[in-house]
C-alpha cells in the first residue's frame, strides 16, 4: 500500500526529532604531519672511495642497458645499517625533473654476494634506502634500464646501427655528497665492431669492453657517449673534434666545404669569447631515422641528434644547422657562466629557471649569429630565421598575460607537451624572444658607443675566463646589469624590466630596427621557410588565416584570435574540401591567395565523426615575414653577422 505524508503528519515528525533542526555534528577530520625529509643533503666533502660502473650495451635489439654498479659504503653508513643511493632527476640542460625513473627495472642490491633489503622513499621516488651489515665496505647493484622501443615511450636512445648512452641513465649516486665529490671508473661493453665519441678517453681497451679514464660523477653526467657501427671524426682545431654516427655510411659523405664551414665556427666562437673554457670539445652527432633528435648542451661536448641528411641534403637549406652553434656557445653560457639557481650541488636539489632568458636567449642569439659568421648560415638565410621568429612571436598573444620571464619555468609546467593554444598559453619563448632582447642591447651598445663597442664586449667580459678552465663561475640578475653597465652604461635595469618582467602588445622587435631592417609581410615564402615547410611537411599560413597544416590537412596550430580561431577551427580539425574541390596544400595556398581580390575562403571541415562548412572572414591573401632593409650602406646588423676571422 501507497503511505502519504500530509503536511500535519509531517511537522509532526519533525518536532519529534528536534535533532534535525540543529548543526550536523563535526565530521572526523585529519591533521597533517609534518614532512620529514629522510634523505641525507648534499655535502661539499670528499666521497670515501671510488665508485665502478660497468654497462653492458650490446643488447641492441632489445635496446636494454644492463649494469653493475659498484658503491662504497661509507663509515657512516655502516654504523647505521642504512645507506641510501639517489637516481638522478633534475638533468643538467633539461631545465626540468627528466630522469627516467619508471625504466630502471630489476633493482638488486648485495654485499659480499649476499642479498640487502632495500625499500623506496616514500617522498622521493628517486631514492633508494639500503640495508647494510656492519661489516659491509661496498655494495654491488644490478638493474637494467629498459629504453624506449618506440616514441610514444620516449626518446628512442638505442637503434640496431647506433646508441646514446647517457650516463645519468645507467647510475646510481650516494646521497649526501657533492657528485663532484664523488670519484668514478666506469666502463661500457659496446657491440662488435662499433666505435664511440665522448669527451671521455679510453684508458684501456680489452676486446669490446672499453674501460675510461677516472672523472666525478658530475663529469661523468655531463660526458654522453655516441656509438655505432657507421662513425666518423673529423679534427676542427686542436681541441675540438666533431664525431658523428648514421644510420648508413652513405650519410656520412661531407665534403670539404662542408667540414671547413664547422672549422670555421670552432674559430669564430674561440675568437668571439676570447678564451677556451674547455681542455677539449667533442661535437657527438648523431644521424638518424631511427634514433630520436635531442639538443642537449655539455660542457666539453654537445649533443646533438638530427635527420640523415644533415651533409647529403646540404643544398635544399640550413636546415638544423644552427643546432651546433647554439650548443657551442653554451660550453661558455650556460657551463661555465651559470645562474646560481640553475647550478646544483647533485641531481636531486630542483633547478630556479629564471635567468633562461640569458642562459637559452643569449645563446640563441650568438647560435644565429655564429652561423651566420661561420657560412653554417647564408647571410640571407639569418636574416629570413630572424624574419620568422620575430613575427611567430608577434603571433604570440599569450604575452599580454604572460611575461617572457614567465615562460621560462615552462619546462616544468608543461614538460614540452603539447599546446592546443600555443600562441595564448606561450611555450618556451625565453629562447627565441630572449635573443631578439639580445639582439635589442647590442644595437642599443653599439648605437650609445658611436659604433665602438658592441654585445661581443659583454660576452668576453662576462663569460671568458682561463683556458682549460671548465669549471663553473655562477650569477645573479644585478651581475649581469652590472656587467652590461660595464660594457656601456645605460639604464640596463629599466630595459631589461620592461623587455623581460612586463607584459607587452608585441615582440620585441626593436633590435631589428636599430640594425636598419623592419620586418614586413611579403606574398611569397623566403627560400628558408620554403625549406622548412618542405622538411616539416607543414604549410605554415599563421599570419595570414592564422593556422599551420600538416600534408594531410590536419590543423596542427590555431592562432588565438586569427581569422581561423573566429571561424571555431582548432587543433585536430581536418581541412577535407576548399572551395567545394577536394583538400589539397596547393589548393588551400591558392584559395587563401585569392582573398586578396575578394574571394570568399569556404571549406570543407571534419572534426571526429562531424562535417561542418565554414567560412573564414579574411581579405588579406597570402603573407609571409622578411625583413626589408631601411637604409643605405652597412647597417648595425650587417655588421653583427658578418665573418671576424676571415
Amino acid at each position: 500500500m501507497r503511505h502519504l505524508l500530509t503536511a500535519s503528519c509531517l511537522a509532526i515528525s519533525l518536532a519529534a526529532f528536534p535533532a534535525f533542526a540543529q548543526a550536523p555534528v563535526q565530521n572526523s577530520v585529519p591533521q597533517p604531519q609534518p614532512i620529514v625529509d629522510t634523505v641525507p643533503a648534499a655535502r661539499d666533502i670528499a666521497f670515501p672511495g671510488v665508485m665502478a660502473i660497468e654497462v653492458d650495451a650490446t643488447d641492441v635489439q632489445r635496446a636494454i642497458f644492463s649494469v653493475k654498479q659498484t658503491i662504497p659504503v661509507p663509515q657512516d653508513a655502516r654504523a647505521a645499517g642504512r645507506f641510501t643511493v639517489l637516481y638522478p632527476q633534475w638533468l643538467p640542460g633539461n631545465h626540468a625533473p627528466r630522469g627516467e625513473i619508471e625504466k630502471v627495472v630489476g633493482l638488486t642490491f648485495s654485499a659480499g654476494g649476499k642479498p640487502l633489503a632495500w625499500q623506496r622513499d616514500s617522498l622521493d621516488v628517486n631514492a633508494f634506502h639500503v640495508t647494510v651489515p656492519a661489516g659491509a665496505r661496498d655494495i654491488v647493484a644490478n638493474f637494467q634500464f629498459v629504453s624506449p622501443t618506440a616514441s610514444n615511450q620516449g626518446r628512442v636512445v638505442m637503434a640496431p646501427k647506433m646508441m646514446n648512452l647517457r650516463w645519468n641513465n645507467v647510475s646510481l649516486y650516494p646521497a649526501g655528497y657533492f657528485a663532484r665529490n664523488i670519484p668514478v671508473d666506469a666502463s661500457v661493453t659496446w657491440p662488435a665492431g662499433w666505435q664511440a665519441g665522448s669527451a671521455m678517453r679510453a684508458k684501456r681497451t680489452t676486446g669490446a669492453k672499453v674501460a675510461y679514464e677516472r672523472v666525478d660523477f658530475d663529469t661523468l653526467v655531463d660526458s654522453p657517449m655516441f656509438a655505432g657501427a657507421h662513425f666518423r671524426s673529423w679534427p676542427l682545431s686542436d681541441k675540438v673534434t666533431l664525431n658523428v654516427v648514421a644510420d648508413a655510411p652513405e650519410f656520412l659523405a661531407a665534403t670539404p666545404d662542408q667540414i671547413e664551414a664547422h672549422k670555421r665556427l670552432v674559430a669564430e666562437a674561440e675568437h668571439l669569447f676570447g678564451a677556451r673554457q674547455y681542455d677539449r670539445y667533442d661535437f657527438l652527432l648523431s644521424l638518424s631515422d631511427e634514433m630520436s633528435g635531442i639538443g642537449i648542451e655539455h660542457h666539453r661536448s654537445s649533443e646533438n641528434g638530427v635527420g640523415t641528411g644533415y651533409f647529403t641534403d646540404w643544398a635544399k637549406g640550413p636546415g638544423s644547422r644552427n643546432l651546433l652553434p647554439h650548443e657551442m656557445t653554451h660550453s661558455w653560457n650556460g657551463k661555465f657562466r651559470r645562474p646560481q639557481g640553475i647550478w646544483a650541488p647533485d641531481f636531486r636539489t630542483p633547478s630556479r629557471d629564471d635567468l633562461l632568458w640569458v642562459y637559452e636567449g643569449q645563446t640563441q642569439f650568438w647560435g644565429y649569429v655564429l652561423g651566420a659568421r661561420s657560412g653554417l648560415f647564408s647571410f640571407q638565410d639569418t636574416l629570413d630565421a630572424l624574419a620568422n621568429i620575430a613575427a611567430g612571436l608577434d603571433r604570440r598573444t599569450g604575452r599580454e598575460w604572460r611575461p617572457l620571464v614567465d615562460t621560462a619555468h615552462d619546462p616544468i609546467i608543461s614538460a614540452r607537451r603539447p599546446k592546443a593554444w600555443a600562441s595564448w598559453q606561450r611555450s618556451e619563448d625565453y629562447y627565441n624572444e630572449g635573443m631578439l632582447v639580445w639582439l635589442e642591447a647590442d644595437q642599443i651598445i653599439r648605437r650609445e658607443s658611436a659604433g665602438t663597442k658592441s654585445l661581443q664586449d659583454f660576452a668576453r667580459s662576462f663569460m671568458a675566463g682561463r683556458d682549460g678552465d671548465w669549471g663553473v663561475v655562477t650569477y645573479e640578475l644585478p651581475d649581469v646589469i652590472a656587467a652590461l653597465n660595464a660594457v656601456q652604461p645605460y639604464d640596463w635595469q629599466g630595459f631589461l624590466q620592461r623587455r623581460v618582467y612586463e607584459v607587452t602588445k608585441e615582440a620585441p622587435k626593436q633590435g631589428l630596427e636599430l640594425g636598419g631592417y623592419e620586418l614586413v609581410y611579403v606574398a611569397e615564402p623566403s627560400a628558408y621557410i620554403r625549406s622548412g615547410e618542405a622538411a616539416s611537411g607543414t604549410a605554415d599560413l599563421s599570419h595570414s588565416i592564422g593556422l599551420t597544416v600538416d600534408r594531410e590537412g590536419k590543423v596542427t596550430q590555431v592562432m588565438w584570435g586569427s581569422p581561423a580561431f573566429d571561424a571555431g577551427m582548432t587543433v585536430g580539425d581536418q581541412i577535407t574540401g576548399v572551395g567545394g574541390r577536394d583538400y589539397s596544400g596547393d589548393a588551400l595556398k591558392a584559395a587563401v591567395a585569392a582573398t586578396s581580390s575578394g574571394t570568399k575562403l569556404e571549406l570543407l571541415v571534419k572534426r571526429g565523426k562531424r562535417y561542418r562548412e565554414t567560412t573564414l572572414s579574411y581579405k588579406g591573401g597570402l603573407r609571409y615575414p622578411a625583413l626589408r632593409k631601411t637604409g643605405q650602406g652597412e647597417t648595425g646588423l650587417d655588421r653583427l653577422l658578418a665573418p671576424q676571422t676571415r
